[in-house]
């Protein structure tokens, strides 16, 4: 009995790109440059929470977005470029964790909600305020996804 050889064929990058589509944002390159300088739309926002599975409050005190401030991109339809960026930054390590942990959003949830050894004891969630927490994080996940215990 002759054994077959399957041959591996990557997920089309349409699937790769769905958590963006489904958020309305690009996931890179100049066309996200752009939608971020423009200012991006609330609904990104609603989406992202409930994507996430956090309260509205609670993803606003992690990305550092006062309430009044939240009040009042609800009322204009937009966030500010740098407000933008944050919540991009929220999203590529959420997706990256979701990533991690093959598409189970409550594990992913839990671990960024928890404290990491290999981030210092310090929650990934915490981090995703500047760009260095951020990149800290994506380099873990990065890290954890081939074996590369931290």
């Amino acid at each position: 009995m002759q054994a077959t050889i399957k041959e591996y064929r990557p997920k089309p990058a349409a699937r790769k790109d769905c958590f963006w589509r489904a958020l309305g944002l690009p996931s890179r390159g100049a066309k996200l440059h752009e939608a971020l300088s423009a200012g991006i739309s609330y609904k990104v926002y609603t989406k992202l929470t409930e994507a996430s599975g956090l309260e509205s409050k609670e993803l606003a005190r992690y990305v550092v977005i006062p309430p009044a401030t939240l009040k009042r991109r609800a009322d204009t339809g937009y966030f500010q470029p740098a407000e933008g960026d944050r919540l991009y930054r929220f999203a590529k390590v959420y997706k990256s964790a979701v990533d991690l942990f093959e598409g189970d959003k409550a594990m992913a949830k839990e671990w960024l909600l928890s404290p990491v050894r290999g981030l210092g004891g310090r929650r990934p969630i915490e981090m995703v305020a500047t760009t260095a927490g951020a990149e800290a994080v994506l380099d873990l996940i990065g890290r954890l996804e081939h074996g590369v215990f931290a």
